[in-house]
């Protein structure tokens, strides 16, 4: 071969990777008859829950590709997922996301938390015009004016609480004081909670931080104890949901708790002792907040079909967790939609705003939230009061609660 030819293949060849690392378009090659490359990242090296929770995220991607490349793929295109271990680190992330990118930009983009990840990597993503969904929003995550590609799956504290005030109404409480911790998320689950309470005329009488490092929550329930509510709000992850059950029990306060899907994400409810409180009168009086998706339904065959499609996925033929990690498995369902609308995968922009049209998101067949609501002005899913229900801790099956 003429040596100036390979001489200017190297430098082009060069150039697109230079491109690609500060954030050019670098092509992805998809066209009819390629592909549709997705890529995946997840903590999944990661320790405890955010690995579990990764690996739920990570093959609900993976089974959602199953199902959708039975019908013929995303507008003719069989999907192919890629998964990258970012190990729940943003940096190991960042890293990941231009390797990939150099390589062979992705169609798609799926991250599966949290949301340190999704603030790292969506300008990278945004310079390169990938197509993204994520499902550990931040505070301009939703902004279509920020991230016109980009469509956050889990709703936002603002949606969560319609469900609180639903139940809260047909419960008839009408005082609630509200326990969160010293998170970002904790900072904006008391703000728009509050906000979304006072609104419906229920009356918030008091609000305790609670260090997330802590052990012991006394001080802040004896205070909220002093506002005498009806009931508590409470978002909390992990080892803090425990802590805070003990603490109640330290002090006898027998107050209807509200969890929020922190909670019910917190697999030390679903389990019995030793290694959890399942059965326990620490979660007599708790409540947790879930999607109706994640309660078994033999009635509802979008949820069933996709547990199915997971398990098959899955090591061992078992879902590590519940299905509120599972968004990724609509994302796909939406992108399909939408190609459909458009006629073809390779614009991304021709795909968002599809996304945002009421009639695509109508003929989306997602299962873990049956409905979203994008619209030109918020890529939040705006989710309503009814994709959300309160159950008391259960044990946990393929994913769902069975209360």
């Amino acid at each position: 071969m003429n040596r100036h030819v390979l001489v200017l293949g190297a430098v082009v060849s060069s150039a697109a990777l230079v491109l690609a690392g500060c954030g050019g378009a670098a092509s992805s090659g998809g066209g009819a008859g390629d592909p549709y490359r997705v890529l995946v990242t997840g903590g999944l090296s990661a320790q405890g829950v955010l690995a579990t929770n990764s690996k739920t995220s990570v093959i609900s991607a993976q089974a959602s590709a199953d199902e959708i490349n039975k019908t013929g793929g995303i507008a003719g295109r069989r999907i192919e997922v890629t998964v990258v271990d970012d190990g729940g680190d943003p940096t190991t992330a960042v890293t990941k996301l231009r390797e990939a990118i150099a390589k062979r930009k992705p169609d798609l983009y799926l991250n599966s938390g949290p949301s340190v990840i999704a603030s790292a990597t969506l300008p990278i993503l945004q310079q390169n015009k990938i197509l993204s969904f994520n499902i550990g929003p931040t505070n301009e995550s939703a902004d279509p004016g920020k991230f016109p590609l980009n469509f956050d799956l889990s709703p936002s504290p603002t949606d969560y609480a319609k469900g609180f005030i639903a139940h809260a109404k047909e419960k008839g409480y009408q005082k609630i004081g509200i326990l969160y911790g010293s998170t970002s998320y904790g900072a904006s689950f008391v703000r728009e909670m509050h906000q979304a309470l006072t609104a419906a005329g229920l009356q918030v009488v008091g609000e305790q931080q609670f260090d997330a490092k802590a052990l012991d929550m006394t001080p802040q329930l004896q205070n909220l104890r002093g506002s005498s509510p009806d009931a508590i709000a409470m978002t909390a992850y992990g080892a803090p949901v425990g802590y805070v059950l003990k603490s109640l029990a330290k002090i006898g306060w027998t107050v209807p708790v509200l969890g929020d899907t922190a909670v019910s994400a917190t697999s030390l409810v679903s389990t019995p002792p030793p290694d959890g409180v399942l059965g326990t009168d620490q979660v007599a009086n708790l409540m947790m907040e879930v999607f109706d998706s994640t309660v078994y339904d033999p009635a509802d065959t979008s949820v069933n079909t996709a547990v199915a499609a997971m398990k098959a996925k899955a090591e061992g033929g078992v879902i590590p967790s519940t299905l509120i990690n599972a968004y990724n498995y609509d994302a796909l369902a939406l992108v399909a939609a939408a190609a459909a609308d458009v006629g073809k995968a390779d614009d991304p922009s021709a795909i968002a705003k599809a996304i945002e049209k009421p009639e695509v998101l109508a003929r989306a067949k997602t299962a873990i939230l049956h409905d979203y609501h994008y619209s030109a002005t918020s890529h939040s899913p705006n989710a309503t009061a009814d994709a959300f229900v309160f159950i008391k801790p259960s044990r946990l099956d393929s994913g769902q609660f069975r209360p």
